[in-house]
């Protein structure tokens, strides 16, 4: 445990960031397993609609330096390909 009231203070910044964070990453497998149950049951559809809205919040996690840029790019990019294959079929 820190003694310095900065480093207090510090410990107190991260726990709130934590759950940001934490609540963040969560809301995005939500969105990517949202989009890959939409393919599942194939609602090409509803599945173009909600890979904006996956893709918004990678991007928005991205932006806030949650996901590196690369890993970003590549969850879109998979996902968008999934529902691009199954827009063809």
């Amino acid at each position: 445990m820190p003694n310095i009231t900065s480093a207090k203070k510090r410990v107190r910044q991260i726990a709130k960031r934590q759950i940001v964070n934490n609540a963040r990453k969560s809301d995005i497998k939500t969105a990517i397993k949202k989009v890959l149950l939409a393919l599942e049951i194939n609602d090409v559809d509803q599945a173009k609609t909600l890979l904006r809205e996956a893709e918004a919040k990678i991007s928005r996690a991205r932006g806030k330096g949650l996901l590196h840029p690369n890993a970003a790019a590549r969850k879109v990019s998979r996902l968008a390909q999934k529902v691009s294959t199954a827009a063809r079929a």
